[in-house]
Formats: C-alpha cells, sequence, structure tokens
C-alpha cells in the first residue's frame, strides 16, 4: 500500500489538472479516477457523498450533489452550503451519512478531523456539475447534530497547511468564493436564497446577485 500522503498528493494534482481542462466536472470525470504506479484510484463513490479508496489509511473526498429541480433534497447541507461560502463564514457545514453516527463514512470524517487531514471536496454547483476545492479540512464532527464542519485550505499548492485560525480560514473561504464567481456558482447562491434578496426578503435577484 503506497503511502497515504504520496497517493493524496498525486490525487490533488490529478484533480488540479482535470479542473485545469474542464473546469466544472462531470460525474464522468470523477468515476474515471487516475492511474497511480499502475492502479486506477476512484476519486468518488458514485453511490455515496463521503469516499475513502481502499488503497488509502483516510478519507480523500466529500461531495456535496446540486439537486436538479423537483428532485428530493436529501440532506440540508445541499440547500445550505452556498448561502455559506455567499455569506463569508469560515466553514460550511456537511451532513452525515445517515443516522448513525458510527457509520463507516462518519468514523473515516472522525478521523480526519482528529488527524487534519486534507480532502478534496467536490461541491455541487449545478445538476451534473462540480467544482474541486484542493485542500479542504474536517474541523469539526459533531455527533449529535450529525453534521461535520468543512474549512477550506490555501489552494494551488502541495505545502499543505492545515488553516488552524478563525482567520486562515475566513481567507480561505473567500479565495474559493472568488473563483466560484460564474455562472454555475450565482444560479446555485439564488436557488439556496429561494430567489429572494438575503437581506431584505424581497424577490430581486439583483440585490442577491453574487457578484455584486
Amino acid at each position: 500500500m503506497p503511502e497515504d500522503r504520496t497517493l493524496r498528493l498525486a490525487a490533488f494534482r490529478e484533480v488540479r489538472r482535470l479542473t485545469e481542462v474542464s473546469g466544472d466536472l462531470n460525474p464522468r470525470d470523477l468515476r474515471a479516477g487516475f492511474r497511480f504506479e499502475g492502479t486506477r484510484i476512484p476519486l468518488i463513490n458514485p453511490q455515496r457523498g463521503i469516499f475513502k479508496p481502499q488503497q488509502m489509511r483516510y478519507l480523500l473526498s466529500i461531495r456535496t450533489v446540486y439537486p436538479r429541480p423537483g428532485a428530493r433534497v436529501w440532506y440540508d447541507d445541499q440547500r445550505q452550503v452556498h448561502r455559506q461560502i455567499y455569506e463569508g463564514d469560515e466553514a460550511v457545514d456537511y451532513a452525515f451519512m445517515g443516522q448513525d453516527a458510527d457509520a463507516a463514512e462518519n468514523r473515516w470524517l472522525r478521523e480526519a478531523t482528529e488527524n487534519h487531514i486534507p480532502i478534496i471536496y467536490f461541491l455541487g454547483v449545478a445538476p451534473g456539475l462540480y467544482q474541486a476545492i484542493v485542500p479542504a479540512y474536517v474541523i469539526g464532527w459533531d455527533a449529535r447534530s450529525l453534521k461535520a464542519r468543512v474549512a477550506f485550505g490555501t489552494p494551488a499548492t502541495d505545502a499543505l497547511v492545515y488553516p488552524a485560525t478563525a482567520g486562515e480560514r475566513r481567507y480561505a473561504l473567500r479565495e474559493v468564493k472568488q473563483r466560484l464567481h460564474q455562472a454555475s456558482f450565482r444560479e446555485a447562491v439564488i436557488a439556496a436564497y429561494a430567489r429572494r434578496c438575503a437581506v431584505s426578503g424581497l424577490p430581486e435577484q439583483r440585490l442577491l446577485d453574487p457578484r455584486t
């Protein structure tokens, strides 16, 4: 089994390469994975949002799906994460898988929290499209609320530095927010606010436009 960090950095480089080529990533991009020392390493589990390859000790990626219009919303973070990024919180919520905090996927989240493990966050920005945020960190784990807290690190570097302070986390989130300012993210934010102004509640999208 390769060293976890070596394989993790290879995954990060592949995701950055895919993003440079394609921008928003689709499920086909993510399912293909990448080759490492002759072995195909997946980037996601198509059926689950929390993923650890069998070749790795710790969690590799998490995913938030952007629901199609009229489709069932399975987790409240599918609606909240864009709002939290837009409002500039220092971290975003990520719901556990199911109701058992001790389920394998939820233990992976806890282990990532305890060990400051850098991960990939595939953030849904439109139905079937994801932005890869690398690195992200699970900074909180709460069995009572069945939620984790996810913060972002400094992007585009192999010098992975855990965002230990609120200031570092807010700075990294601003970087993510600037990168996400495009049509797909704009629509996601507007949908998160039910197409109403965040302050007045009025149905005026111009007051909510994340580009302003």
